[in-house]
């Protein structure tokens, strides 16, 4: 039962048979990601295609993008998934609404985000320059946190939105030096050319260990898996889009992508297999023991995807063809499974396995599309999940014997979770009486469970796929040979291992049960999520101390600035060779007039810290802005240094004008003595070495950095002669007028806008006599 804000009591019965407006903000996304799909189809079938447009040249950066296997893959995945989980939403989110009484309005909350979430999918799929696969690679995490954070009334949505930004994107800087790394060693940003350059070595290791660190962190893999399950918290349908085709999805494509500059270290290769291997068994053991529908395939997601950083651990052409494979069977199981969770929860109001049973009798379609999804993830026959496993025992049994009886033992651990996850909703004894699901809830999952058997009859479509997106991670091709054998060939004996052993674990859960637990408590209490909530609140207390001493007053505020600036200048400094790097000039010609200038401005600006009076303070601003038009003028710039003139004599007689009118016992008068007289009260001390200290660390800092600009110029064509160039056919006089009125006339008409804004607020609080 629910209350209505007037008071009325309604059922979810009612609000299920209650005619829900049309949610077109959503059917706008699902036509949208059709329309994406047929694209990437067709642009798949046709053999692809390839465009790259300037970016910045000057770093050698480019907007390049190709639909090859490996994007269409994750392309047609991401729109595909898309479609049906974006119909799917139309009516789940409507139904979550009303249940929540929030407005219909609340849409344009989740729409817009769903959508970005699958253009950003798409761009990572074809991004081909590493920079570029950085911003896509942030952007997914970006939507994650507003659709994960979707009940922002609730405060376990906010932490989870909160905590899955911060582990994706504070891990993807590992991606973005990797990405310098090989640019300052290779000199580019292209995969591609990175991939024909760079040898084998510390740099390519180290930023191998780097890209597989951001894309380890994105999937969710032990020990940076924690987030994941929190991240349930968000409504249905973004965990079934992020779990199956996109936020998850993108860090094993980046593996993907970049996998030829991973299989020049065999010690990032190794240390893929091992945390694959441990994510499968950490994953698997959790989800066993979960009572909650999501949390269950949540952990579910960790354990998978650790089967396909495995299968890149073992690398070649079979590991890589098998990885691809699995992302397609698992991305079209796990979807399915999650809106059948959705349905569930909407029919019945409970979320928990222990409170659920008997659904078969109730939501019969539901039940057998289910149990299809779910055999598709445990491979059992006549489904295309049977083929997944069979690729990963082939590439197991390829790494040796060891890795190929963990292979059968993470398949049982495969079976026996999702076989609970199905036996519990739909078998046994029915427990309430359940309500008819809407349609829109049972039909995207019976489509899926249409595709998974498909796929397990007529395998060649997803072999092709499988093949042309592995040709990319292996970089060279990949030939599958996918299809039913009834012989004794190792493959089938393994799967027939993995089933009986999934079996014995469903019959006989104790023993799996008490290592689950013990397993589960010690992560609670040694876990990486106890250590990412110490390191929280402690970033939060110091976070709070530098807040409250920095915003005591207006110097504290930029000191705050300056300071940790010219720290970080400093140890650049410290730690970079400075040989060299530093050169002292010959002193000539009009350079004996622009020292004693220079001279007088830093005069003149000693001259401003210490003024009391204000006339004195504006007198010495002006020197400092006409001893600086003196220098344009000395070298050669004349029209500068008149535009430094006005603009000084102006804002001299602005200030004069304004100081006029202001009180004449303002705060800065008796500033010194008052503070003195407080410190005397209170026992604090004047801290009047503040201001020196922090001037001077900033003052050096700039002149350290400053000085090597000008001592090595960077060697890069610059844009001035483009601008003198093209200042004819701007009909300007000369280029600096150009420039300001026509090249960056937006800028100029923002700068003023912003000065008149400036002007027009300080006129009003002077006239109201609230400047003070």
């Amino acid at each position: 039962m629910a209350a209505t804000p007037g008071g009325v009591t309604t059922s979810r019965d009612d609000l299920r048979h209650r005619a829900l407006p049309v949610d077109w903000q959503g059917w706008t996304a699902c036509a949208a990601a059709a329309a994406g799909f047929c694209l990437c189809l067709v642009g798949w079938l046709m053999g692809g295609g390839a465009v790259s447009l300037p970016w910045a040249p000057t770093l050698g950066l480019h907007l390049s993008f190709s639909l090859d296997g490996l994007g269409a893959l994750y392309a047609l995945l991401a729109t595909g998934v898309g479609v049906l989980v974006f119909a799917y939403g139309t009516s789940y989110l409507s139904l979550h609404l009303e249940h929540g009484h929030r407005r219909a309005a609340e849409r344009w909350r989740f729409w817009p985000w769903m959508a970005l979430f699958a253009v950003a999918m798409v761009g990572l799929a074809t991004a081909q320059d590493l920079v570029l696969l950085f911003v896509f690679f942030d952007v997914t995490a970006i939507c994650s946190y507003y659709l994960i954070g979707f009940d922002r009334a609730e405060r376990e949505a906010r932490a989870a939105a909160l905590m899955a930004l911060l582990v994706t994107v504070v891990s993807a800087v590992a991606l973005l030096v990797a990405a310098a790394l090989l640019y300052a060693a290779y000199g580019t940003f292209s995969i591609p050319q990175l991939v024909a350059r760079a040898p084998a070595g510390t740099t390519t290791t180290v930023a191998a260990a780097l890209l597989a660190v951001a894309a380890l962190a994105k999937s969710a893999q032990v020990p940076l898996h924690f987030w994941l399950p929190r991240a349930m918290a968000a409504p249905t349908p973004v965990s079934a889009y992020l779990h199956s085709a996109a936020m998850v999805a993108a860090g094993v494509l980046v593996l993907g992508r970049v996998h030829p500059l991973l299989a020049r270290s065999e010690a990032v290769l190794s240390g893929l297999l091992v945390v694959g291997l441990v994510s499968i068994a950490v994953g698997g053991m959790l989800a066993l023991r979960q009572d909650r529908l999501k949390q269950l395939l949540a952990y579910s997601t960790i354990s998978q995807y650790g089967y396909v950083v495995t299968l890149y651990g073992i690398g070649g052409a079979t590991g890589n063809g098998a990885a691809a494979f699995y992302v397609l069977a698992h991305g079209v199981a796990k979807s399915a499974l999650f809106m059948t969770a959705g349905a569930v929860v909407m029919a019945t109001g409970q979320d928990r396995l222990s409170q659920l049973g008997g659904l078969r009798r109730r939501m019969p379609v539901l039940a057998v599309a289910a149990g299809v999804a779910a055999a598709t993830l445990a491979a059992l026959p006549f489904t295309v999940g049977f083929f997944k496993d069979e690729l990963f025992f082939t590439a197991a049994l390829d790494a040796g014997l060891l890795v190929a009886g963990l292979a059968v033992a993470a398949a049982a651990l495969t079976f026996a979770y999702i076989g609970r996850f199905w036996m519990l909703l739909f078998l046994g004894p029915a427990r309430g009486e359940p309500g008819p699901a809407p349609r829109l809830l049972v039909a995207p999952v019976v489509v899926l469970a249409v595709v998974a058997v498909t796929g397990g009859i007529v395998v060649q479509p997803f072999e092709r796929l499988a093949e042309d997106a592995g040709s990319i991670s292996n970089a060279s091709p990949v030939s599958l040979s996918l299809a039913y054998h009834l012989d004794a060939r190792p493959e089938n004996l393994m799967a027939l291992a993995a089933w009986g052993l999934g079996g014995l674990l469903l019959a006989v859960p104790r023993v799996a049960d008490r290592v689950s637990r013990g397993l589960a408590v010690a992560g609670e209490r040694l876990g990486p999520e106890r250590a990412y909530t110490a390191s929280l609140r402690a970033l939060s207390r110091v976070s709070a101390a530098l807040h409250d001493r920095e915003v005591r007053d207006l110097r504290n505020s930029v000191a705050a600035v300056l300071v940790p600036a010219g720290g970080l200048v400093g140890l650049a400094f410290a730690t970079s060779p400075t040989i060299g790097a530093y050169t002292v000039g010959r002193v000539s010609g009009s350079d004996w007039l622009i020292l004693p200038l220079l001279g007088l401005v830093a005069i003149a600006a000693l001259t401003i810290t210490r003024a009391g009076a204000r006339v004195a303070l504006v007198l010495a601003l002006s020197v400092v802005g006409f001893a600086l038009a003196a220098v344009y003028a000395l070298t050669s710039a004349p029209d500068v240094a008149l535009v430094a003139v006005l603009v000084e004599t102006m804002l001299t007689l602005v200030f004069l004008a304004a100081l006029a009118r202001l009180p004449r016992d303002g705060p800065g008068r008796g500033r010194d003595s008052r503070t003195v007289a407080a410190a005397a009260v209170t026992g604090r001390p004047t801290h009047r070495w503040r201001d020196p200290l922090a001037g001077g660390i900033a003052g050096l800092a700039a002149f350290a950095a400053v000085w090597g600009f000008l001592s090595q110029p960077a060697q890069v064509p610059g844009v001035a002669a483009e601008h003198i160039r093209l200042t004819p056919a701007a009909h300007g006089g000369d280029v600096v007028t150009v420039i300001v009125a026509d090249f960056r006339g937006l800028d100029t008409l923002g700068e003023i806008t912003v000065l008149i804004v400036a002007v027009i607020g300080v006129a009003i609080l002077l006239h109201r006599g609230r400047l003070w």
